[in-house]
């Protein structure tokens, strides 16, 4: 079932700041998930499981010409790992990783939406009978926040709605952002 707001933002928080410090050495996750995120006994959040994760040359946002390497995209298993073949959990991936285009950080911030969406409502926020099913949904199906208790606060609310956003250019940009917003809250 759904955790409690307070815990779930604490949760969050703890995601976004592990995230941010891959992000600010450059690293984009790709795989980032719940069976990813582990909480120790104290209550620490650790961000697992870095085999997926790209290294950025140059500007993580540039899109430049490295990052267009089908061969770098993301995917299902690590033992598929030819050319153009998806890397990624079909769930979280991001429209832009779940169609094989290239990623940046931008594709982290939409998992993280996904998996605090999955802790507000104790769902998945796409689903379907096949990996193939859950990414025609992903791609194709636009987020129902409707399905979120009316005692999740607006903030937060506008939060996830910035980091589902499919348009990678409406979606937010820095994943600080959101550990900001989740402090603030």
């Amino acid at each position: 079932g759904p955790m409690p707001i307070e815990e779930a933002v604490r949760v969050a928080k703890q995601i976004a700041e592990a995230v941010e410090a891959a992000h600010d050495k450059g690293v984009v996750h790709r795989d980032l998930k719940p069976a990813n995120v582990n909480i120790t006994p104290d209550g620490n959040v650790k961000v697992l499981d870095f085999g997926l994760a790209k290294a950025l040359v140059g500007d993580p946002m540039s899109g430049d010409a490295a990052d267009h390497d089908l061969s770098l995209s993301p995917t299902l298993t690590q033992a598929m790992t030819g050319l153009g073949v998806l890397l990624g959990t079909a769930g979280y991936m991001s429209p832009e990783q779940a169609r094989g285009k290239p990623v940046d950080r931008r594709a982290d911030i939409w998992a993280f939406g996904c998996i605090v969406y999955e802790m507000l409502t104790g769902q998945r926020l796409f689903t379907g009978e096949t990996a193939t099913d859950v990414i025609g949904a992903v791609v194709h199906k636009e987020p129902d926040l409707d399905e979120l208790s009316s005692k999740v606060p607006p903030q937060i609310r506008r939060l996830l709605d910035r980091c589902l956003q499919k348009d990678v250019n409406r979606r937010l940009q820095s994943i600080g952002d959101a550990r900001i917003a989740l402090q603030e809250w």
